[in-house]
């Protein structure tokens, strides 16, 4: 897992604005997330209802606004607005909203290919 802010971004001129943090030359999927307060995502949608979530490519988040806890494989790191965390492939990861400010994330997946 890699944690950063904006201004941490280096040349933004060329592919996509997250060239350097995540692998591949195209952006070819994500979404914007807005966390009811208290949510955590992606609980109980393992195999078997179990209670992790990975993916084998890497996954990246910008919170947008808003701050809240990204549990990564069990342990809890603070984000708020502004942090882009960058999730490695088979990490397991969870964000939960604050309750008084919940989260709003941009998530991403970029591949080498436009899909």
């Amino acid at each position: 897992m890699k944690k950063l802010r904006l201004k941490d971004l280096h040349d933004i001129n060329d592919n996509h604005i997250f060239k350097d943090l995540l692998p591949g030359k195209f952006i070819y999927k994500g979404g914007l997330s807005f966390g009811k307060p208290g949510s955590r995502s992606h609980s109980n949608d393992g195999p078997n209802g179990k209670d992790y979530h990975i993916h084998q490519d890497h996954e990246l988040f910008l919170v947008v606004q808003g701050k809240g806890k990204l549990e990564l494989d069990k342990n809890s790191i603070d984000i708020i607005t502004g942090d882009i965390i960058v999730i490695e492939p088979e990490e397991d990861h969870h964000l939960i909203s604050d309750m008084e400010d919940p989260l709003i994330v941009l998530y991403c997946h970029a591949s080498d290919e436009k899909l």
